[in-house]
Protein backbone atom coordinates (compact mmCIF):
# COMPACT_ATOMS: atom_id res chain seq x y z
CA UNK A 1 0.00 0.00 0.00
CA UNK A 2 1.39 3.43 -0.97
CA UNK A 3 2.07 5.78 1.89
CA UNK A 4 1.36 9.52 1.60
CA UNK A 5 4.47 11.54 0.71
CA UNK A 6 6.15 13.53 3.44
CA UNK A 7 6.39 17.21 2.43
CA UNK A 8 8.31 20.15 3.79
CA UNK A 9 5.03 22.05 4.20
CA UNK A 10 3.75 19.33 6.51
CA UNK A 11 6.92 19.41 8.62
CA UNK A 12 6.84 23.20 8.76
CA UNK A 13 3.16 23.19 9.79
CA UNK A 14 3.94 20.56 12.43
CA UNK A 15 6.80 22.56 14.01
CA UNK A 16 4.75 25.77 14.07
CA UNK A 17 1.78 24.03 15.68
CA UNK A 18 4.14 22.36 18.16
CA UNK A 19 5.42 25.81 19.12
CA UNK A 20 1.99 27.48 19.37
CA UNK A 21 -0.09 24.49 20.59
CA UNK A 22 -3.09 26.32 19.17
CA UNK A 23 -4.54 25.73 15.68
CA UNK A 24 -5.80 29.29 15.27
CA UNK A 25 -2.53 30.97 16.24
CA UNK A 26 -0.49 28.48 14.19
CA UNK A 27 -2.66 29.05 11.12
CA UNK A 28 -2.29 32.82 11.50
CA UNK A 29 1.50 32.50 11.82
CA UNK A 30 1.61 30.32 8.70
CA UNK A 31 -0.60 32.71 6.79
CA UNK A 32 -3.24 30.09 5.98
CA UNK A 33 -6.73 29.22 7.14
CA UNK A 34 -7.23 26.68 9.91
CA UNK A 35 -8.76 23.89 7.75
CA UNK A 36 -5.70 23.61 5.44
CA UNK A 37 -3.48 23.47 8.54
CA UNK A 38 -5.60 20.63 9.97
CA UNK A 39 -5.31 18.80 6.63
CA UNK A 40 -1.50 19.15 6.64
CA UNK A 41 -1.30 17.72 10.16
CA UNK A 42 -3.64 14.83 9.31
CA UNK A 43 -1.53 13.92 6.27
CA UNK A 44 1.59 13.91 8.41
CA UNK A 45 -0.09 11.78 11.08
CA UNK A 46 -1.19 9.36 8.35
CA UNK A 47 2.43 9.19 7.15
CA UNK A 48 3.70 8.51 10.67
CA UNK A 49 0.87 6.12 11.49
CA UNK A 50 0.14 7.65 14.89
CA UNK A 51 -1.39 10.87 16.25
CA UNK A 52 1.12 13.65 16.80
CA UNK A 53 -1.15 15.94 18.82
CA UNK A 54 -3.76 15.48 21.49
CA UNK A 55 -6.91 17.51 20.90
CA UNK A 56 -9.37 18.12 23.67
CA UNK A 57 -11.06 20.62 25.97
CA UNK A 58 -7.72 21.25 27.64
CA UNK A 59 -6.17 22.40 24.37
CA UNK A 60 -3.58 20.95 22.01
CA UNK A 61 -0.58 18.95 23.19
CA UNK A 62 2.14 16.79 21.70
CA UNK A 63 1.79 13.02 21.94
CA UNK A 64 4.89 10.89 22.64
CA UNK A 65 5.14 10.33 18.87
CA UNK A 66 4.99 14.09 18.29
CA UNK A 67 7.63 14.72 20.93
CA UNK A 68 9.91 12.20 19.22
CA UNK A 69 9.37 13.73 15.75
CA UNK A 70 9.81 17.39 16.74
CA UNK A 71 13.65 17.58 17.05
CA UNK A 72 14.10 15.54 13.86
CA UNK A 73 11.64 17.81 12.00
CA UNK A 74 13.48 20.92 13.17
CA UNK A 75 16.84 19.45 12.10
CA UNK A 76 15.41 18.57 8.69
CA UNK A 77 14.04 22.07 8.15
CA UNK A 78 17.26 23.67 9.36
CA UNK A 79 19.22 21.41 7.01
CA UNK A 80 17.08 22.41 4.06
CA UNK A 81 17.46 26.10 4.96
CA UNK A 82 21.23 25.71 5.24
CA UNK A 83 21.34 23.84 1.93
CA UNK A 84 19.30 26.50 0.17
CA UNK A 85 21.54 29.22 1.60
CA UNK A 86 24.67 27.34 0.51
CA UNK A 87 23.22 26.86 -2.97
CA UNK A 88 22.36 30.57 -3.18
CA UNK A 89 25.86 31.59 -2.06
CA UNK A 90 27.48 29.17 -4.48
CA UNK A 91 25.26 30.34 -7.32
CA UNK A 92 26.14 33.96 -6.61
CA UNK A 93 29.88 33.23 -6.37
CA UNK A 94 30.19 33.89 -2.63
CA UNK A 95 31.54 30.41 -1.89
CA UNK A 96 33.20 27.67 -3.90
CA UNK A 97 36.63 26.89 -5.30
CA UNK A 98 38.32 28.92 -8.02
CA UNK A 99 41.33 27.46 -9.83
CA UNK A 100 43.67 30.17 -11.10
CA UNK A 101 46.63 29.72 -13.42
CA UNK A 102 49.28 32.44 -13.38
CA UNK A 103 52.59 33.23 -14.99
CA UNK A 104 55.36 33.39 -12.38
CA UNK A 105 56.36 36.96 -13.23
CA UNK A 106 52.87 38.17 -12.31
CA UNK A 107 53.60 37.29 -8.69
CA UNK A 108 55.84 40.35 -8.87
CA UNK A 109 53.16 42.70 -10.22
CA UNK A 110 49.40 42.32 -10.46
CA UNK A 111 48.79 38.98 -8.72
CA UNK A 112 49.35 39.79 -5.00
CA UNK A 113 47.01 42.78 -4.97
CA UNK A 114 44.36 40.92 -6.95
CA UNK A 115 44.43 37.93 -4.60
CA UNK A 116 44.32 40.18 -1.54
CA UNK A 117 41.28 42.06 -2.88
CA UNK A 118 39.54 38.79 -3.72
CA UNK A 119 40.14 37.35 -0.24
CA UNK A 120 38.78 40.50 1.37
CA UNK A 121 35.60 40.60 -0.75
CA UNK A 122 34.93 36.87 -1.07
CA UNK A 123 36.41 35.12 1.99
CA UNK A 124 34.23 32.06 1.41
CA UNK A 125 35.88 31.26 -1.93
CA UNK A 126 38.82 28.86 -1.82
CA UNK A 127 41.58 29.83 -4.26
CA UNK A 128 43.69 27.12 -5.85
CA UNK A 129 46.76 28.59 -7.58
CA UNK A 130 48.81 26.91 -10.31
CA UNK A 131 52.02 28.45 -11.62
CA UNK A 132 52.06 27.92 -15.39
CA UNK A 133 53.62 29.68 -18.35
CA UNK A 134 51.39 31.01 -21.11
CA UNK A 135 51.08 28.01 -23.42
CA UNK A 136 50.39 25.45 -20.63
CA UNK A 137 47.75 27.81 -19.18
CA UNK A 138 45.83 27.81 -22.45
CA UNK A 139 45.96 24.00 -22.52
CA UNK A 140 44.82 23.80 -18.88
CA UNK A 141 41.88 26.10 -19.64
CA UNK A 142 40.76 24.01 -22.59
CA UNK A 143 41.10 20.81 -20.54
CA UNK A 144 39.16 22.46 -17.64
CA UNK A 145 42.08 21.96 -15.27
CA UNK A 146 41.88 25.67 -14.31
CA UNK A 147 38.98 28.13 -14.39
CA UNK A 148 40.78 31.36 -15.24
CA UNK A 149 44.30 32.27 -16.27
CA UNK A 150 46.52 35.31 -15.80
CA UNK A 151 49.12 35.16 -18.52
CA UNK A 152 51.59 37.24 -20.41
CA UNK A 153 51.14 37.93 -24.10
CA UNK A 154 48.36 35.54 -25.17
CA UNK A 155 49.24 34.34 -28.66
CA UNK A 156 47.14 35.41 -31.63
CA UNK A 157 44.09 33.20 -31.84
CA UNK A 158 44.10 32.43 -28.11
CA UNK A 159 40.39 33.26 -28.14
CA UNK A 160 39.78 30.10 -30.20
CA UNK A 161 38.77 27.44 -29.77
CA UNK A 162 36.44 28.34 -26.96
CA UNK A 163 38.65 30.80 -25.05
CA UNK A 164 38.27 34.51 -24.43
CA UNK A 165 41.04 36.91 -23.40
CA UNK A 166 41.14 40.53 -22.25
CA UNK A 167 44.00 42.85 -21.36
CA UNK A 168 44.53 43.49 -17.64
CA UNK A 169 47.53 45.79 -17.94
CA UNK A 170 50.45 46.71 -20.17
CA UNK A 171 53.85 46.44 -18.54
CA UNK A 172 57.05 48.13 -19.65
CA UNK A 173 59.98 46.03 -20.89
CA UNK A 174 63.38 46.66 -19.30
CA UNK A 175 66.99 45.67 -19.93
CA UNK A 176 68.47 43.14 -17.50
CA UNK A 177 72.23 43.54 -17.30
CA UNK A 178 75.16 42.27 -15.26
CA UNK A 179 76.02 45.05 -12.81
CA UNK A 180 79.48 45.34 -14.37
CA UNK A 181 78.11 45.82 -17.89
CA UNK A 182 79.21 49.15 -19.45
CA UNK A 183 75.58 50.14 -20.14
CA UNK A 184 74.63 49.62 -16.48
CA UNK A 185 76.03 53.08 -15.79
CA UNK A 186 73.25 54.62 -17.89
CA UNK A 187 69.68 55.36 -16.75
CA UNK A 188 68.23 54.14 -20.06
CA UNK A 189 69.70 51.61 -22.47
CA UNK A 190 69.36 51.57 -26.27
CA UNK A 191 68.24 48.17 -27.49
CA UNK A 192 70.90 48.29 -30.20
CA UNK A 193 73.54 48.54 -27.47
CA UNK A 194 72.82 44.90 -26.56
CA UNK A 195 73.60 43.58 -30.04
CA UNK A 196 77.00 42.12 -29.13
CA UNK A 197 75.86 40.37 -25.94
CA UNK A 198 74.50 36.83 -25.61
CA UNK A 199 70.87 36.79 -24.47
CA UNK A 200 69.22 34.82 -21.67
CA UNK A 201 65.61 34.23 -22.76
CA UNK A 202 62.56 32.13 -22.01
CA UNK A 203 62.15 29.33 -24.57
CA UNK A 204 59.61 30.02 -27.27
CA UNK A 205 57.31 27.23 -26.10
CA UNK A 206 57.01 28.78 -22.62
CA UNK A 207 55.65 32.06 -23.96
CA UNK A 208 55.56 32.24 -27.76
CA UNK A 209 54.25 35.79 -28.07
CA UNK A 210 56.48 37.51 -25.51
CA UNK A 211 59.45 35.59 -26.94
CA UNK A 212 58.61 36.84 -30.43
CA UNK A 213 58.04 40.40 -29.14
CA UNK A 214 61.56 40.52 -27.73
CA UNK A 215 63.05 39.12 -30.92
CA UNK A 216 61.09 41.61 -33.04
CA UNK A 217 62.22 44.49 -30.83
CA UNK A 218 65.85 43.52 -31.46
CA UNK A 219 65.28 43.05 -35.18
CA UNK A 220 63.73 46.49 -35.43
CA UNK A 221 67.01 47.81 -34.04
CA UNK A 222 68.96 45.98 -36.75
CA UNK A 223 70.25 42.81 -35.10
CA UNK A 224 69.30 39.22 -34.40
CA UNK A 225 69.79 38.45 -30.69
CA UNK A 226 72.34 35.73 -30.04
CA UNK A 227 70.94 33.13 -27.65
CA UNK A 228 73.27 32.25 -24.80
CA UNK A 229 71.05 30.50 -22.22
CA UNK A 230 67.42 29.53 -21.78
CA UNK A 231 65.41 29.74 -18.57
CA UNK A 232 61.76 28.85 -17.96
CA UNK A 233 61.13 31.51 -15.29
CA UNK A 234 62.09 35.18 -15.13
CA UNK A 235 63.65 34.67 -11.70
CA UNK A 236 66.09 32.23 -13.31
CA UNK A 237 66.72 34.67 -16.14
CA UNK A 238 67.80 37.29 -13.59
CA UNK A 239 70.00 34.80 -11.76
CA UNK A 240 71.78 33.77 -14.95
CA UNK A 241 72.32 37.39 -15.96
CA UNK A 242 73.74 38.06 -12.49
CA UNK A 243 76.14 35.17 -13.04
CA UNK A 244 77.45 36.97 -16.10
CA UNK A 245 76.02 34.58 -18.70
CA UNK A 246 74.40 37.29 -20.80
CA UNK A 247 71.82 40.06 -20.88
CA UNK A 248 68.06 39.98 -21.26
CA UNK A 249 64.95 42.01 -21.98
CA UNK A 250 62.14 41.31 -19.54
CA UNK A 251 58.89 42.70 -18.08
CA UNK A 252 59.47 45.54 -15.61
CA UNK A 253 58.17 43.44 -12.70
CA UNK A 254 61.46 41.56 -12.79
CA UNK A 255 62.99 44.56 -10.99
CA UNK A 256 61.45 43.27 -7.77
CA UNK A 257 63.79 40.29 -7.91
CA UNK A 258 66.74 41.36 -5.81
CA UNK A 259 69.74 39.38 -6.97
CA UNK A 260 73.30 40.55 -6.48
CA UNK A 261 75.18 41.53 -9.59
CA UNK A 262 72.07 42.46 -11.63
CA UNK A 263 71.14 45.91 -12.93
CA UNK A 264 67.72 46.79 -14.36
CA UNK A 265 67.50 49.70 -16.77
CA UNK A 266 64.77 51.27 -18.86
CA UNK A 267 64.87 50.73 -22.60
CA UNK A 268 65.16 53.78 -24.81
CA UNK A 269 62.26 54.13 -27.23
CA UNK A 270 63.22 54.34 -30.87
CA UNK A 271 62.34 57.34 -33.06
CA UNK A 272 58.58 57.88 -33.31
CA UNK A 273 57.99 54.73 -31.28
CA UNK A 274 56.52 54.28 -27.83
CA UNK A 275 58.51 52.60 -25.07
CA UNK A 276 58.40 48.82 -25.56
CA UNK A 277 55.90 46.97 -23.40
CA UNK A 278 54.26 43.61 -22.82
CA UNK A 279 50.59 42.75 -22.28
CA UNK A 280 49.20 40.93 -19.23
CA UNK A 281 45.86 39.30 -19.98
CA UNK A 282 43.13 37.27 -18.32
CA UNK A 283 41.84 34.19 -20.14
CA UNK A 284 38.75 32.07 -19.54
CA UNK A 285 36.42 29.64 -21.29
CA UNK A 286 33.72 31.42 -23.28
CA UNK A 287 31.08 28.86 -22.28
CA UNK A 288 31.94 29.07 -18.58
CA UNK A 289 31.66 32.68 -17.33
CA UNK A 290 30.18 31.44 -14.03
CA UNK A 291 29.88 33.73 -10.99
CA UNK A 292 33.22 32.70 -9.48
CA UNK A 293 35.08 33.50 -12.69
CA UNK A 294 33.02 36.62 -13.43
CA UNK A 295 33.69 38.14 -10.00
CA UNK A 296 37.42 37.45 -10.27
CA UNK A 297 37.53 39.02 -13.74
CA UNK A 298 35.70 42.13 -12.54
CA UNK A 299 38.27 42.58 -9.79
CA UNK A 300 40.93 42.40 -12.51
CA UNK A 301 39.13 45.15 -14.42
CA UNK A 302 37.62 42.81 -17.01
CA UNK A 303 33.92 42.43 -17.76
CA UNK A 304 33.18 39.09 -19.44
CA UNK A 305 30.59 39.09 -22.18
Amino acid sequence: MDRPELGLQQLHAFTVLAAELHFGRAAERLGIAQPPLSQQIRRLETRVGHPLFTRGPGGVGLTPAGQELLPAARRALDGIADGLDAARRTGSGEVGRLRIGFSASLALTVLPGLLRAHREQYPGVELELRELTTAPQLVALREQAIDVGLLREPPAGADAPGLATATVLTEELVAVLPAAHPLAARRAVPVAGLADDPFVLLPREAGPTVHERILRLCREEGFEPRLGQRAVEWQTVAALVGAGLGVSIAPAGIRRIRIGGVAYRRLEAGPARAAPGTVVAAAWRRDDPGPLVARFLRLAGVRPE
